[in-house]
């Protein structure tokens, strides 16, 4: 058998996808990671692992040659975070005298955010099938994005990438409050944070920038990006290659957290404002090096048009690729297991047309005691899947990121309303009780509070795309941008072809801050 070898994972499910999907089709899953007690499902799976330091790319290259030469058939299962690293191997021996499917080792991908672009480099030096390494790289540095997308013409937010507190400050008070910070290098909204003003953009940057290392443990740049806060509502663009698969509603938790507690797709917009959205992602991609693969790309709908918060080059997290497949029939991990080992892609099945995720967020600090609901909420209406992420016995702390939900529910409905409903009640009926007697139950309440207050998105999003459409009619516009920008528009699958024009920039490309040195001294 074929192995198909992962660079460490994501901890919330869809790592454990990938090897369930690689089996599936035909291949070995083998797991590369520093610590494989980090990860239940490998054991719990019986997966394959290597402990290689994955922060070293030589090493990772050293381990995944010597897969390729040992063969599918050879190796033992997992033993536990004793195990030592894979000694020897040619790094050219990735796909001997053939393709990847007749070779030993078909590819190497990664679920984690933080190994993207180890996997794409590791893949080429070994001739399978990747993206652009340094591209991936680039776009996982927020600020060199943020300077690319600009450079191209797409629009992003006002930004300037500071290395000190006070240059912080003073880049917010240039761009204007409020402003958002967040890390240049991060993913699942850690670090980000909305400053309304230069004591709270003061301690905040201050707060990042004493990092030493990320979630992952990994060293973290001494930078940090401050930008204008964008107003409007936020969707994400799905993306295979160049192929537009879906564009997502995403409900988001209450300022100043940017933390995301549901989503809806497809997105309930008028076509034009799918279209305009997709768009603009599909330039962004372009912008940036990006189109092969699966990308994940954030944006608001700002009153002049589509602003891109940030392009993930990597499949979206959050449960959206089991609520793509469930409305769309297209099933990204899929996708992405197979483009990454050289195979066709499957044949999309049918979907239910409209499915949406909720989120169950921990209702505060301390030791969870009792976990119930979990059967019933499988088993409400609609409900195609419903998960929890934690466990009896573990510490929980409020962390404003994608740490503080500890369940999820995805479900179906004959419309975005229903399907948003129903998911929102099974996920009512999981309660997390914790030690100090908090239970989940009121957090419950006050995402369904929260939900309410959100009824207007469609009618939002929709006077958003009126008022960008009036903007263009008089604003000055480059004639040629334009009409490069509108040729992705035949890409878009299942999308209007009559997309409006994108936006003009937030900033024009030329006034964008690219003061990383003149203001301050230098996810």
């Amino acid at each position: 058998m074929t192995w198909l070898a992962f660079i460490e994972s994501n901890t919330t499910g869809t790592g454990r996808d990938f090897c369930a999907t690689a089996r599936a089709r035909g291949l070995r899953p083998v797991l590369l990671t520093r610590d494989p007690s980090r990860y239940p499902y490998v054991a719990e799976d019986a997966v394959d692992v290597r402990v290689v330091d994955t922060g070293d790319l030589s090493a990772v290259v050293e381990a995944c040659g010597a897969l390729a030469e040992e063969g599918g058939a050879g190796g033992t299962r997992a033993s536990g975070p004793d195990r030592a690293a894979v000694p020897g191997g040619s790094a050219g021996s990735g796909a001997p005298g053939g393709s990847p499917r007749d070779a030993a080792l078909a590819g190497v991908a990664s679920s984690s955010e933080y190994f993207v672009a180890t996997a794409a480099r590791v893949a080429a030096k070994l001739g399978l099938p990747a993206a652009d390494g340094d591209a991936v790289a680039r776009c996982r540095d927020k600020g060199a994005q943020r300077a690319a997308l600009a450079e191209h013409g797409v629009p992003v937010p006002v930004f300037t990438v500071a290395e000190s507190v006070d240059g912080a400050v003073r880049a917010a008070e240039v761009t204007g409050f409020p402003v958002v910070l967040k890390p240049v290098s991060g993913s699942g909204s850690v670090g980000v944070r909305l400053c309304r003003d230069a004591g709270e953009t003061r301690a905040w940057a201050g707060r990042l920038l004493d990092r030493g290392t990320d979630e992952r443990g990994n060293p973290v740049p001494g930078r940090i990006l401050v930008e204008q806060a964008v107003r409007g509502p936020e969707f994400s663009v799905e993306t295979l290659d160049d192929r537009v698969v879906a564009v997502v509603a995403k409900h988001v938790g209450p300022e100043p957290y940017f933390v995301e507690t549901g989503h809806d797709v497809p997105a309930p917009v008028p076509e034009e404002t799918a279209a305009a959205l997709a768009n603009t992602a599909l330039r962004a991609l372009a912008a940036l090096g990006l189109g092969w693969g699966a990308a994940h790309t954030e944006l608001r709908l700002s009153v002049r048009g589509p602003v891109v918060i940030e392009v993930n080059p990597r499949l979206a997290g959050g449960m959206i690729p089991v609520a793509v497949r469930a409305a769309t029939g297209v099933d990204l991990v899929d996708a992405v297991i197979a483009r990454a080992s050289g195979r066709p892609p499957a044949r999309p099945a049918t979907g239910a047309g409209h499915a949406a995720v909720r989120f169950l967020r921990t209702p505060g600090e301390g030791r969870i005691e009792a976990i119930t609901g979990l059967p019933s909420a499988r088993n409400a209406e609609g409900v195609v899947a419903a998960a929890v992420t934690t466990a009896v016995g573990r510490d929980v702390r409020v962390t404003h990121s994608f740490l503080d939900r500890l369940a999820s529910v995805v479900a179906t409905g004959r419309d975005t309303e229903e399907a948003g409903r129903r998911a929102r009640d099974a996920t009512g009926l999981i309660e997390v009780e914790l030690d100090g007697g908090a239970k989940s139950a009121e957090a419950a309440e006050a995402t369904a509070t929260a939900e309410a207050t959100k009824a207007t998105t469609s009618a939002r999003a929709t006077g958003a795309t009126k008022s960008a459409q009036a903007s263009q009619a008089t604003a000055p516009t480059d004639t040629a941008h334009a009409a490069t920008a509108m040729q992705p528009a035949q890409n878009v699958v299942r999308l209007a072809q009559n997309a409006v024009r994108p936006a003009q920039n937030v900033v024009p490309p030329a006034q964008a801050p690219r003061a990383v040195a003149a203001v301050e001294g230098d996810r």
